[in-house]
């Protein structure tokens, strides 16, 4: 029985390597060539693996695009436990997207500026998986601090959600766009504490 846990041990590790050389390969592309030259075909001679070897671990190359969010950092869940009040949500939320922003600059401007592309349907709200996508982190939150009455918005969960995921965009958007060349954390942390404090 040991040796049979042992060799599935070993066999999920070698899932987990192919999962990151495919990762690493469309990361590489995104960043010398773009999304235009991201295709499933060009990622898996990159990376060296089957088409098959691709869709076992991911169903599209947007699937896979949303990968690169299960590696950032975790967060303490203890940071995200009921606020005590409303300054308190407040900067839990912000340090959610602080933790994204030390993860950005860690894939890189180019990877960054491929990545934010309307034709990245990884982006897209109504298609998201289980990841554990910031905003989602971030809803589920603030979801339970409503529930609780220690916040009140005069707007609802979807509204917010909505309006913090577009504020982290052009944060995003403006970084990259400056080449990396701005105070991408202090643009982050300032935007969204206006926006918070005008919602609670």
């Amino acid at each position: 029985m040991n040796q049979e846990t042992h060799e599935l041990s070993k066999q999920q590790l070698k899932s987990q390597e192919t999962k990151a050389k495919i990762f690493r390969a469309a990361k590489h592309i995104l960043q010398k060539k773009g999304y235009e030259a991201l295709s499933i075909k060009n990622i898996c001679e990159e990376a060296g693996v089957s088409n098959g070897s691709f869709y076992h671990h991911f169903k599209t190359k947007d699937d896979l695009l949303s990968y690169y969010i299960e590696e950032q950092p975790s967060i303490n869940p203890d940071l995200l436990d009921m606020p005590a009040n409303a300054e308190e949500a407040k900067q839990a939320i912000i340090y959610v997207y602080l933790n994204y922003v030390h993860y950005c600059q860690k894939l890189g401007v180019e990877f960054m500026a491929n990545y934010y592309t309307p034709k990245n349907q990884s982006l897209n709200p109504l298609i998201w998986s289980e990841r554990p996508y910031p905003i989602v982190t971030v809803s589920d939150y603030l979801r339970k601090a409503i529930d609780a009455k220690v916040v009140s918005p005069p707007v609802g969960l979807n509204d917010i959600a909505t309006d913090i995921r577009m504020i982290v965009i052009g944060n995003v958007f403006e970084w990259c766009l400056k080449g990396g060349e701005t105070d991408f954390e202090g643009n982050m942390k300032r935007s969204l504490e206006i926006y918070l404090n005008g919602l609670f």
